[in-house]
C-alpha cells in the first residue's frame, strides 16, 4: 500500500467539539513534558482542519485591520529573503561589486536600514499576522482534553491508514506520537 495514494484531508470537527459546549478543557500538567505533548500531537492531528480554518481567518482579520501594513512586511519580508538569498548564492559577485563601488554599497546598505527601520512597524504587524494563529493553536492545543474519538482517529493515523497534511508535517518533524 503506497503512503501518498492514501493522503486525505481531515474532516472539519463541528464547533461544538471545537469549542463549546462538549469542549473540555484543563491547564496542562507542565511538569509531565511527555503527556503534555502526547495531548498536543493528537490535538493537532485531530482539529486540523479546524486549526488551518482558524489560522486563515485570523489571518485575514488582521489583514483587514491593517491591510497597508500587511502588504508591506510581506513585501519587506519576501525582499529580505530574496537579498539574503542572492548575497549567500553570489558572495563574490557582492564582494566584487563592494570592492569597484564601495559608495554605492554603502548608500545601499543605509537605505536598506532606512527602509526596514522605517517598515519595521509593517514587518510587526505581518509577523503578528502569523504568529497569533500559530500561538491560538498552540493555546487550543495544549488547554483542550482530548475525547475517545480523538485517541482512536489518532491510533487510525499512526497505524498509517489514513495520511493528513498534519499528520506528514509532524512526521517530518520527528513528533509524530509514537515519537513521544
Amino acid at each position: 500500500m503506497s503512503k501518498t495514494s492514501d493522503f486525505e484531508i481531515a474532516p472539519l470537527r463541528s464547533l461544538d467539539d471545537f469549542l463549546l459546549e462538549s469542549a473540555r478543557f484543563q491547564i496542562p500538567n507542565v511538569n509531565d513534558l511527555e503527556k503534555w505533548g502526547k495531548r498536543v500531537s493528537s490535538n493537532l492531528l485531530y482539529y486540523q482542519s479546524n486549526y488551518f480554518l482558524m489560522s486563515l481567518i485570523i489571518f485575514v482579520i488582521v489583514g483587514v485591520i491593517h491591510p497597508t501594513k500587511m502588504a508591506c512586511g510581506f513585501l519587506v519580508t519576501a525582499i529580505i529573503f530574496m537579498v539574503f538569498s542572492y548575497i549567500t548564492n553570489e558572495r563574490f559577485a557582492a564582494a566584487q561589486f563592494k570592492k569597484k563601488h564601495p559608495i554605492i554599497s554603502l548608500l545601499l546598505i543605509l537605505s536598506g536600514c532606512y527602509f526596514v527601520a522605517y517598515m519595521l512597524k509593517s514587518l510587526l504587524v505581518f509577523m503578528f499576522g502569523i504568529l497569533l494563529p500559530i500561538s491560538a493553536t498552540f493555546i487550543h492545543a495544549s488547554l483542550r482534553l482530548r475525547n475517545i474519538k480523538n485517541k482512536i482517529v489518532n491510533r487510525v493515523e499512526n497505524l498509517g491508514l489514513k495520511r493528513t497534511p498534519m499528520g506528514i508535517f509532524l512526521e517530518e518533524l520527528g513528533l509524530d506520537q509514537e515519537g513521544f
